[in-house]
């Protein structure tokens, strides 16, 4: 079955209205960016027809794209807006970078994985999203020579939260990245003149962040 844009337009509204608006997402700007980006661009052939499924779909190298629902209530957990320059680390199919793209002035995304940020690279260029870097590397140590960044997205597990993304953070910027092994669970950072505060706010399930942060 050979879908037409206007097919994918139709099903990206109704991925929007049942499985972002129905489960409590209410960021206008993070509505308005899932209605725009083509999911169906970041997933490989084969899964090109459940691209709008309430589910993560493989991309290859072990890897997956969030399900539309976390890739929302993510980007609506960091507060992101228009100006803001923010940090990536695993930009696996380049969705979610995206998704930042059509809110934030800049989004700085890193891949350790060479094919992915190869595809990524291609796809996000010629979607015309020119306002996101795409870097191959290890995330563990950030970009030092883009940051501080007002927010910055964790979309792979490390164990526990590499100490240069805190450093890279502005003070009064926002942190959201899943952390754990077994058992993981979504973490809020916010970085404020007197210190960090963290918050618990979901169960998630993520592939491991590898690379360095394995032999800490």
């Amino acid at each position: 079955m050979n879908l037409q844009e206007s097919d994918y337009t139709a099903l990206r509204e109704q991925m929007v209205q049942r499985q972002i608006i129905a489960r409590g997402v209410k960021d206008q700007q993070v509505i308005r960016a899932m209605r725009l980006v083509p999911r169906h661009r970041f997933v490989p052939e084969k899964e090109i027809q459940d691209a709008y499924l309430d589910e993560p779909l493989p991309i290859g190298e072990n890897q997956t794209i969030s399900q539309p629902y976390i890739v929302a209530f993510m980007t609506e957990q960091l507060h992101v807006k228009a100006g803001y320059r923010v940090l990536e680390i695993g930009t696996g199919s380049g969705y979610q970078a995206a998704v930042l793209a059509q809110i934030v002035d800049s989004v700085f995304t890193m891949e350790i994985i060479p094919e992915l940020a190869q595809r990524a690279r291609k796809v996000l260029d010629e979607l015309g999203y020119h306002n996101v870097q795409v870097r191959l590397g290890d995330g563990y140590r950030g970009w030092p020579e883009k940051a501080p960044f007002d927010a910055i997205i964790v979309t792979a597990a490390p164990n526990k939260i590499p100490p240069p993304l805190l450093e890279q953070l502005k003070v009064g910027g926002r942190m959201v990245l899943p952390v754990g092994e077994f058992v993981q669970e979504l973490v809020v950072v916010d970085k404020t003149e007197s210190g960090l505060t963290m918050e618990n706010v979901l169960p998630v399930r993520f592939v491991p962040m590898t690379g360095e942060i394995e032999k800490k």
